[in-house]
């Protein structure tokens, strides 16, 4: 989308918002936005005899979004990436009149992820506003259920919500029946995710690769998730791209001949601002995962 086209479509949100009777005056004046993502991954087993190159000198890969521990490995099975799940927040002022300038973090919040009816989870104050909880952080995700992403700053509380987070969404394509995907290198792979069920719309798709080796999982070589709290801020005025039916991986995602990536589909939901004192594009998105593994030929 052009820089002409987001700001025509910004402008089209803000007249809807201001023509929507259920925002209030607070809510439309807002310039307090809050980005909030609890993604989860679940275990991902990987079998020795599809997936070649790897030894039991696997260590901890905090850094490339997983666990691993040694004690998961056999011999003989292969190992297990243990199940994740990561929330991130961030609480910021929004500068100007539109989306052009990233928003200014609030430090020194506290902020809390809460499944509606369970347990409450606190985040961790990263810096510049952001705060996370990661691994065995104490989040867990519950399909079909309501979650709240708190943040409190002085006498200040504001609270975003997803409702009816996802169930997986399982792509055949992705597990065929020799238990791996096996392509050449440096080629694209296209699947197609399976249609929703009548009468909702498609939620969006995060997708991930990464290479693993005896070293363990390595650097993404892609992913089409936002990057930034600004980028998060555009994707609920514009998320067509990500609601697409055919999922095209580029070719640069598997550069290597000989080796292993896992495909991670992300299926997440789009939530919004529940308190009327945030901003009314602020975005909530939660979702859990669909895993693949790739083979590359020699």
């Amino acid at each position: 989308m052009t820089n002409r086209a987001l700001k025509i479509a910004l402008a089209a949100v803000l007249v809807l918002a201001a023509c929507d009777l259920t925002k209030t005056g607070n809510q439309l004046t807002s310039r307090t936005a809050l980005v909030g993502t609890l993604l989860a991954t679940p275990a991902i087993e990987l079998k020795l005899g599809a997936v070649a190159g790897l030894d039991a000198s696997i260590p901890d890969f905090r850094d490339a979004g997983f666990t691993f521990d040694a004690g998961d490995f056999l011999a003989d099975a292969g190992y297990t990436i243990p199940a994740q799940t990561a929330v991130t927040l961030f609480i910021g002022q929004l500068q100007g009149t539109g989306l052009d300038v990233q928003p200014i973090g609030i430090s020194g919040a506290t902020t809390s992820l809460v499944r509606v009816g369970g347990e409450t989870t606190p985040l961790m104050e990263k810096g510049m506003g952001s705060y996370l909880a990661f691994g065995d952080g104490g989040a867990t995700y519950v399909s079909n259920a309501t979650y709240e992403f708190r943040a409190t700053s002085g006498s200040t509380t504001w609270v975003g919500e997803v409702k009816v987070v996802p169930e997986i969404e399982h792509c055949p394509e992705l597990h065929p029946a020799i238990g791996y995907i096996q392509k050449p290198a440096q080629t694209s792979f296209t699947f197609t995710r399976p249609a929703p069920a009548m009468g909702t719309e498609r939620n969006l798709a995060f997708v991930l690769v990464y290479p693993v080796s005896r070293s363990g999982l390595g650097m993404q070589t892609y992913s089409n998730m936002p990057k930034t709290p600004l980028d998060y801020l555009k994707l609920v005025v514009a998320p067509g791209d990500w609601k697409a039916a055919s999922v095209v991986l580029p070719a640069s995602a598997f550069p290597s001949p000989d080796s292993n990536y896992v495909i991670i589909l992300q299926s997440v939901k789009l939530g919004d601002a529940k308190s009327d004192n945030l901003f009314p594009g602020s975005a909530m998105l939660a979702g859990t995962a669909d895993v693949g593994i790739v083979k590359t030929n020699p």
